[in-house]
């Protein structure tokens, strides 16, 4: 019975301390993967944000660029309006 025992032991042990690593090992990789799920969380939310700037400098690009068309065909009409009157009393 004491040889029994003995193997019992001698490969429950160890057996049981591999299945105890498995399952902490197990636990570990769910904690890692739930911390890459919120970066991937973090990650989309900048990206959003990101583009939402990306969207707001463009629109305030394009709101400058018809100001400053404006303004270059007002100056345009003045040099227009300044020729002709130089032409008119040549």
């Amino acid at each position: 019975m004491a040889d029994v025992t003995q193997t019992v032991l001698t490969v429950g042990i160890p057996t049981l301390a591999v299945l105890m690593g498995i399952l902490v090992n197990n636990s570990r990789f769910n904690d890692i993967n739930s911390r890459f799920n919120d970066l991937n969380t973090r990650f989309n939310d900048l990206n959003s944000r990101l583009g939402e700037f990306r969207d707001y400098v463009d629109s305030r690009f394009n709101t400058m660029e018809s100001v400053f068309t404006e303004k270059l065909l007002r100056v345009e009409q003045v040099m227009g309006a300044r020729l002709k009157h130089l032409e008119d009393n040549r």
